[in-house]
C-alpha cells in the first residue's frame, strides 16, 4: 500500500515552502498530476536588481559653505569674460564700419545726386524764366551745365571749389576765386578750369580717365553751349601743381593762348593723394538760339 507519511526534517520536499502540501496518495500517474501541478503554482523568483540600478537615493542638501562655492565655480572666469567683452566689440566695431562704408559709397552719391538733380533743373527754369542775369556768379551758385556724352554726365556748375557747399553736393566747381581764379568759357582766351569729386558725393568724374583725344565736353550756359575737345591727359600729379590750371598749362600740349578747358580730380580712386587732369581746347561756340550742339544730339 502507498506511504501515508509525512517526510520530516531538512531535506525534505517542500521544506522550504511557505505551506507544505499533503503528498497524493493515489498511484503513480496520480503523482506525477500532482508533481506538476506543484510546479506551475510555484512562483518564480524575482531578479535582483544590478549594482547601480535602483530608484537614486534623494540628494542629499548642501550647506551654506557648499552652496556658495558651487555658485563661484559656475560664473565665468576673469579671462572668459574679457574675450566676450572684446569679441563684442570688435563686432560692433565692424558693424559701425559697414555703415560707414555703405554711407560713403552708396547714400552720399544718392543725396547728392538728387542735390545736383534740383540745382539743374533749377538753372533751366531760371533761364527760360529770365530770372537769372548773365555774367552775375555767387560763390556755390550754379550758372552752367556740363555734358560730357562719353560717360553720361549731365551736371551743373558752381562758382568755387568750396567742398562742403560745391564739391560734396555733386556740383562740379569752377576755379574762379582769389590765385585760383580762371577765365570763363564766353571769355576770348583763357583756361576754363574746374574739379569734381571722383568718388562719392555724386562722383561726376569719376571715368574721365577713359576720355580719349577728339571726345566732346559741352559747357551749356544761359547765352550759348561751348564745345570741347579732349586733348591730352595727365594721370597724376601733386595737389599743390596749380600750374595744370594756367592759361597755357605746362605738359597739356598747348603752345601758346587759347579757348581751353582744364578738368581736374583726385587719383588714385578712393584716395585724395595726387591729381588726375584732362585738358581740352575749344572747338564750337553754339548760341542757345541755334539749338543743340551735334555732340548732344541723338
Amino acid at each position: 500500500s502507498a506511504d501515508t507519511r509525512t517526510p520530516s526534517g531538512p531535506d525534505a520536499p517542500g521544506a522550504s515552502d511557505p505551506v507544505s502540501e499533503p503528498l497524493p496518495t493515489g498511484g503513480r500517474a496520480e503523482r506525477r498530476r500532482a508533481a506538476k501541478g506543484r510546479g506551475r503554482r510555484r512562483a518564480e523568483p524575482r531578479p535582483t536588481p544590478a549594482a547601480g540600478a535602483g530608484t537614486a537615493e534623494p540628494a542629499v542638501p548642501m550647506s551654506r559653505l557648499e552652496a556658495r562655492r558651487a555658485a563661484r565655480a559656475a560664473k565665468d572666469s576673469p579671462a572668459v569674460v574679457a574675450s566676450r567683452v572684446v569679441g563684442e566689440v570688435f563686432i560692433t566695431f565692424g558693424v559701425l564700419m559697414l555703415l560707414f562704408v555703405t554711407y560713403q559709397l552708396w547714400w552720399t552719391n544718392v543725396r547728392a545726386d538728387q542735390i545736383a538733380g534740383r540745382e539743374t533743373n533749377k538753372i533751366q527754369d531760371d533761364w527760360a524764366s529770365g530770372e537769372r542775369s548773365p555774367g552775375v556768379f555767387e560763390p556755390g551758385k550754379g550758372f552752367a551745365i556740363m555734358h560730357i556724352p562719353k560717360l553720361d554726365v549731365v551736371a551743373p556748375i558752381a562758382e568755387g571749389i568750396d567742398k562742403e557747399k560745391v564739391l560734396d553736393r555733386g556740383m562740379i566747381g569752377h576755379y574762379g576765386e582769389g590765385k585760383l581764379k580762371t577765365a570763363m568759357p564766353s571769355a576770348e582766351q583763357g583756361n576754363f578750369a574746374v574739379a569734381g569729386h571722383r568718388n562719392t558725393h555724386g562722383e561726376p568724374f569719376r571715368y574721365i580717365n577713359k576720355l580719349k583725344p577728339g571726345d566732346p565736353i559741352v559747357v551749356e550756359t544761359q547765352d550759348a553751349y561751348y564745345t570741347y575737345e579732349m586733348t591730352s591727359i595727365l594721370p597724376q600729379t601733386s595737389p599743390s601743381n596749380v600750374a595744370v590750371i594756367d592759361e597755357v598749362p605746362p605738359g597739356s600740349g598747348f603752345t601758346g593762348p587759347g579757348r581751353y578747358i582744364t578738368l581736374t580730380t583726385c587719383t588714385p580712386e578712393f584716395t585724395s593723394t595726387y591729381r588726375m587732369i584732362v585738358w581740352g581746347k575749344m572747338v564750337d561756340e553754339r548760341p542757345r538760339s541755334k539749338g543743340k550742339p551735334d555732340a548732344l544730339v541723338g
